[in-house]
């Protein structure tokens, strides 16, 4: 597994726990799906870059987890100012996702 694989990887995961917690503590179910739907995508279109049938269709599928990684920032973003998330809470999220 690659740095950005396991990256990913890691990331998918915080946002699957991100998600529980909305649902579980917050009863907020609808902008938390989206957040999970585009965070998990990343790694999985990574994952799926190592078997891409050309040059081209392996920068395709990289720059559609680059697509979905902003979108995964305006879910985060958007949490934030809704206060779903505190300070505290969305910063490690967006250090991670401006670092890629």
């Amino acid at each position: 597994m690659n740095v950005l694989q396991s990256k990913s990887k890691k990331f998918a995961i915080r946002i699957v726990h991100c998600y529980k917690f909305l649902a579980d503590s917050k009863k907020e179910f609808v902008l938390s799906k989206q957040l999970l739907r585009s965070g998990t995508a990343i790694g999985a279109l990574i994952a799926e870059s190592k078997f891409a049938q050309s040059d081209k269709d392996f920068l395709n599928k990289l720059y559609i987890a680059l697509k979905e990684t902003n979108e995964t920032l305006y879910w985060l973003d958007l949490l934030h100012e809704t206060q779903f998330l505190s300070e505290e809470e969305f910063f490690p999220y967006q250090k991670m996702l401006q670092n890629y």
